[in-house]
């Protein structure tokens, strides 16, 4: 397979491409999915609006011959699309491709975890955003505990899954759980990453007093553990990782608010409906579908794909500072429950 290494308007090159599968998600998290504006009455897309996995499986073909070495399945929630496997095996076939992982809140793990193993998956973030059952119950408003997603992780683990654990840390609602999450996870071979609160979309209730920064973060744990940074793995590698000296588990940070990581950003994003998003705070999306069930060809889409990434200039967290309140709410970001983490 001949690849094309194609860079954006700042020189950077694909490699990442972040796939959704739904819009759907059986969570209703407050900083994602808020049961206000997501209720029982909300409109989801219809199966026929959703990519296939064959128009998924060509779209990630032809960007495997632009550069894309990862994939990363995500939603809504990923478990709850059918028969998810298959799309796993089809991904999985695709000369090129290096690495798959996928992004979850793990709920449906025991149910689908061994089939998407056997398929080719063996990466996972899972979401958890406390150790407190009835705190987490009411941060994903389902009243989901703690103890049910650990459960989760645990057979995960026991599978053969390479796991990361996602912590959206806000000041004043899960700050102090910090903590707490990091003495647990320091015994499981897991890397648990804070994530600080970002403005995804226009939902989520967000501004900076809402923000606990990696800094303030770090300070608290070197105060009880004994962890050193590590270098970046690859080139645009979006977590600071740290690990802890006397235990084979790593803390990891999400700095997207303090510390941003455009200049090396090298992901794209797939939503569920087949749009194309060059960063996750984007506005607007080039639609991929629609070219797909006209008829066009592999090479002529490859052209398309080729010039939507050459004229990428994203840089929304740096700029983030720059932009007055008033504008950030004006602003009218994709939700990440449909364009995906």
């Amino acid at each position: 397979m001949k690849v094309e290494s194609i860079t954006d308007k700042f020189g950077r090159p694909i490699r990442d491409l972040r796939i959704s599968v739904t819009d759907r998600c059986n969570f209703r998290c407050t900083y994602c999915m808020p049961k206000e504006i997501f209720g029982d009455d909300f409109e989801f897309m219809k199966r026929e609006q959703l990519l296939s996995f064959e128009e998924i499986e060509r779209i990630a073909r032809i960007y495997a011959t632009l550069g894309v070495k990862k994939l990363r399945i995500t939603g809504g929630e990923p478990l709850l699309r059918r028969d998810l496997d298959e799309l796993i095996r089809k991904l999985y076939s695709i000369e090129g491709i290096e690495d798959i992982g996928m992004t979850t809140n793990g709920l449906l793990l025991k149910k689908q975890g061994r089939k998407l193993y056997d398929a080719g998956l063996r990466r996972l973030n899972i979401s958890l955003d406390a150790m407190d059952d009835e705190l987490f119950g009411q941060i994903n408003d389902r009243g989901i505990g703690t103890s049910r997603i650990i459960e989760q992780i645990r057979y995960a683990l026991s599978l053969g899954f390479d796991i990361k654990i996602n912590m959206v840390v806000q000041k004043g609602l899960n700050d102090h759980e910090i903590l707490p999450m990091a003495r647990f996870f320091k015994t499981l071979p897991v890397t648990l990453r804070f994530i600080e609160f970002m403005d995804v979309g226009n939902d989520n209730g967000w501004n900076f007093d809402k923000v606990i920064t990696k800094k303030e973060i770090l300070k608290m744990l070197e105060e009880e553990f004994d962890i050193e940074p590590l270098d970046p793995a690859y080139y645009g590698e979006v977590a600071k990782v740290y690990r802890h000296k006397d235990a084979k588990s790593h803390l990891g940070f999400i700095t997207s608010v303090s510390e941003s990581f455009c200049s090396t950003c090298t992901r794209a994003r797939l939503s569920s409906d087949g749009k194309f998003y060059g960063c996750l705070f984007a506005v607007d999306g080039f639609d991929v579908r629609q070219l797909i069930r006209e008829g066009i060809s592999d090479a002529e889409l490859t052209e398309v794909l080729t010039g939507v990434w050459n004229r990428r200039d994203d840089r929304y967290s740096d700029l983030r500072t720059e932009i007055t309140s008033e504008n950030r709410r004006r602003r009218n970001k994709i939700n990440m429950s449909y364009i995906g983490g």
